[in-house]
């Protein structure tokens, strides 16, 4: 009797097992925007890099002045341009499968108009400064440098010392907007500063007579009187500063200015750099 109650109850509980449902509740709905941000962050969006975007475009836009021989120079009849880091340029557009376009800019809007991103590099003896490192971001240098004057040969004892130049009737001139300007204003306090608008014809000027002295970067001196030779450089080996020239990248694309600073690193040592400077510079 008791074996058949305990039989009788086990039958009922495997009936009751049998009929209950087999399928497991839903989870709770997850809303759509809470689903999105999961989905971003398992699969985060990479940032975006001229590395990949001047491939894409086929072309490589150029900040440069135009205007500061041997590094750029446009001509004024064709509007080609032609220079050290002109020829640098087209190279690095080759190695990124895309042809340069070159941007007109000038020095006082040089950093400004790469960081509002109207071109992806500014190139053409661009010199590295702080203020300038605070609004973009520059590849490994190129070369050293340093102001040094520039004078008439006949005058090139005359003016090897800062003192020599800052005295009451001697005429520095410069060219506005970079830091042959900012040099000279931080130097020059009893000579006669002269700004003159056009950095082609500045040099012109001494020969005139109608200044005396320009202090410039010693690569410029040499080829300034390398193409005229009524003009000396004095002491390009000892300059006044230390500088050194770079191409800035916008500040925050670091995949790209990576790129840009071992393409520099290797025409640095494969004799590309070279060849470009020699083309300008040797005699």
């Amino acid at each position: 009797m008791r074996r058949a109650a305990v039989l009788s109850a086990l039958t009922c509980a495997l009936a009751l097992v049998t009929a209950a449902p087999t399928t497991v509740p839903a989870a709770p709905a997850v809303p759509a925007a809470r689903a999105g941000l999961a989905s971003a962050a398992a699969h985060p969006t990479r940032p975006a890099t001229l590395l990949d975007t001047v491939p894409r475009r086929g072309v490589l836009r150029v900040c440069t002045t135009g205007d500061y021989r041997p590094f750029t120079h446009r001509d004024p009849a064709s509007g080609a341009y032609r220079g050290v880091d002109v020829s640098m340029a087209r190279d690095l557009a080759a190695s990124l499968e895309a042809n340069p376009r070159f941007v007109a800019t000038t020095w006082a809007k040089l950093v400004d108009d790469l960081a509002a991103g109207r071109c992806d590099i500014a190139m053409g003896g661009v010199s590295v400064t702080l203020p300038r490192a605070r609004k973009a971001a520059f590849a490994e240098p190129t070369r050293t440098d340093g102001k040094t004057p520039i004078v008439r040969c006949g005058d090139r004892d005359r003016y090897r010392t800062l003192e020599q130049i800052d005295r009451p009737g001697t005429t520095v001139i410069v060219n506005p907007g970079g830091t042959n300007e900012q040099f000279a204003r931080s130097v020059v306090k009893h000579a006669t500063l002269r700004v003159h608008p056009d950095n082609t014809t500045v040099f012109d000027e001494i020969i005139a007579g109608r200044a005396d002295v320009m202090m410039t970067d010693a690569s410029e001196t040499r080829y300034q009187a390398k193409i005229h030779p009524e003009l000396c450089a004095v002491h390009p080996d000892r300059p006044f500063t230390f500088s050194e020239k770079a191409y800035a990248v916008p500040r925050a694309d670091f995949p790209f200015k990576e790129y840009v600073d071992q393409w520099v690193h290797l025409a640095k040592h494969d004799g590309t750099y070279k060849k470009y400077e020699d083309a300008w510079m040797a005699k």
